[in-house]
C-alpha cells in the first residue's frame, strides 16, 4: 500500500532545484535565496557531495544553514565555511568559468530565459521599478543557469522581457559565452529549453497540475515534449532534511500537495 506524503510547493521546488547539481561544482546566487540556498544545502547532504555555493552578496561560502534565512542579506548567514568581500564576490561572478551554476529569477521571464529585475514597460517611464540586477547581467558567463519563481503568472511570464537583467539565449546562440539557461522552476511546472530552437519547452507538470493551467498561466507558448512527465515528488529524505534546516517553514507556500 502507497503512503501520500503531504509537502508544500516550495518543499518541492526546492527538491527539484537540488537535483540539478553535482558533487564538487560551484552555485551562486541572489538576494531572494530561500529556495536555492536550501536546494544547495540538500545537495550536499544528498547527491552532490563537496558542492560549494555562495549566498550572494553576502559572501558567505558553504553558510551552516540551520535554520534557513529568507535573503542573502541576513546576517546569520556569516557562520559559514568562509566570507568573500562583496568585491570579490563579483570578481568571481564576471570570471564565469569558476561558476558552474547561477540561480536566477525576475519580476519577468521570457521564452529565451531572459529575466528582467529593472523597469517594467518602457524604461524611462517605467509602471514598476525593480531593486535592479546587481550580479544577475553575469548569469551568461556561468556553466548553466537554473531560474526559479515564485509566481507563475502572464505577468512573470512573458513573451518578451521589457528590459534584460540577466540575458537567457541571444537570437544566435553562437553569441553565448556559457552554457545559458538549463531549467525554469515555478509552483505549477518545470521548463526545459529545446535544444535547436533555444526557446522553453515545458518540461514536467507538478503533481496535481494540469497543462490547461500551465498554458493560461503563461504569457508566452511553450514548446510541448512529445511526452508530457510528472515532476517526481520530494522523497521522505529529501522532506525529512528540509524540514530540519526549515524549521520556520519558510518554503510552505502556495498550496499542499
Amino acid at each position: 500500500m502507497s503512503v501520500t506524503v503531504e509537502y508544500a510547493t516550495g518543499e518541492l521546488m526546492a527538491a527539484v532545484m537540488a537535483r540539478q547539481l553535482r558533487p564538487g561544482e560551484v552555485a551562486i546566487m541572489g538576494a531572494v535565496s530561500a529556495l536555492p540556498q536550501a536546494a544547495c544545502r540538500l545537495a550536499q547532504l544528498t547527491t552532490a557531495p563537496g558542492l560549494w555555493f555562495i549566498a550572494g552578496g553576502s559572501g558567505a561560502v558553504n553558510p551552516h544553514l540551520e535554520p534557513l534565512v529568507a535573503s542573502s542579506c541576513d546576517e546569520r548567514l556569516l557562520n559559514a565555511d568562509t566570507v568573500m568581500a562583496l568585491p570579490d564576490v563579483i570578481l568571481v561572478e564576471g570570471r564565469g568559468d569558476l561558476i558552474d551554476v547561477f540561480f536566477a529569477g525576475g519580476l519577468q521571464i521570457d521564452a529565451r530565459g531572459n529575466c528582467n529585475l529593472g523597469p517594467i514597460g518602457h524604461w524611462t517611464h517605467p509602471t514598476l521599478r525593480g531593486p535592479g540586477g546587481v550580479g544577475l547581467p553575469f548569469v551568461s558567463r556561468a556553466g548553466r543557469v537554473v531560474i526559479y519563481s515564485m509566481s507563475h503568472d502572464r505577468r512573470t511570464f512573458v513573451e518578451r522581457v521589457d528590459f534584460v537583467s540577466g540575458p537567457g539565449f541571444p537570437a544566435d546562440p553562437r553569441e553565448m559565452r556559457g552554457g545559458g539557461p538549463s531549467l525554469i522552476v515555478t509552483p505549477l511546472c518545470t521548463m526545459d529549453f529545446d535544444p535547436g530552437r533555444h526557446l522553453a519547452r515545458l518540461a514536467t507538470l507538478h503533481p496535481g497540475v494540469t497543462l490547461d493551467q500551465v498554458m493560461e498561466a503563461t504569457g508566452f507558448a511553450p514548446i510541448l515534449p512529445a511526452k508530457l512527465e510528472t515532476t517526481p515528488a520530494p522523497t521522505p529524505e529529501e522532506l525529512s532534511i528540509l524540514r530540519r534546516l526549515d524549521p520556520d517553514g519558510l518554503l510552505h507556500v502556495g498550496a499542499e500537495r
